[in-house]
């Protein structure tokens, strides 16, 4: 059964000139000119595979692409490494992307809460909470998550 997301986008983005700077413009690319470029491969003018993909279409790729930043790091091999947490950042995009276009929520909506559960799940570096050792700091974040998620309608 198809589960409707109860989030609405709730961040306007600023408007950015979709301009994708060419390298000899840039000594380096941003997180930013990366969510340009998704929105250029899968707007009007962009690439019929990229604009062709869903959510479902994607998950074969996105869990190859998990698979290989684990190998990566078994080879503790960095330069690897890099570009494999490249095309994983590059599919999580891709995906909030599509959700963008859909209107349920934009990467900022995903940044945002992701933000306020790691504030919410640290009470001892956020707040007054207290926790010294790993095992604490692990109790502590079970004890949070099973009462957020308790809470949930």
């Amino acid at each position: 059964s198809d589960k409707k997301s109860s989030h609405k986008i709730r961040h306007k983005e600023t408007p950015r000139v979709h301009h994708i700077k060419t390298k000899e413009e840039t000594p380096m690319y941003t997180f930013h000119d990366l969510a340009d470029i998704i929105a250029k491969l899968r707007s009007a003018d962009g690439c019929p595979w990229d604009k062709a993909q869903t959510y479902e279409s994607m998950k074969p790729c996105l869990a190859d692409e998990v698979q290989e930043v684990c190998d990566a790091i078994d080879n503790h091999d960095m330069d690897n490494l890099c570009e494999e947490l490249g095309d994983v950042l590059f599919l999580l995009l891709f995906n909030c992307q599509i959700a963008k276009e859909q209107g349920a929520f934009t990467i900022d909506d995903v940044i945002d809460g992701i933000s306020r559960k790691m504030i919410r799940r640290h009470p001892h570096v956020f707040g007054d909470g207290k926790a010294e050792t790993p095992e604490e700091c692990l109790k502590l974040w079970n004890a949070i998550k099973a009462r957020e998620k308790a809470e949930r309608p």
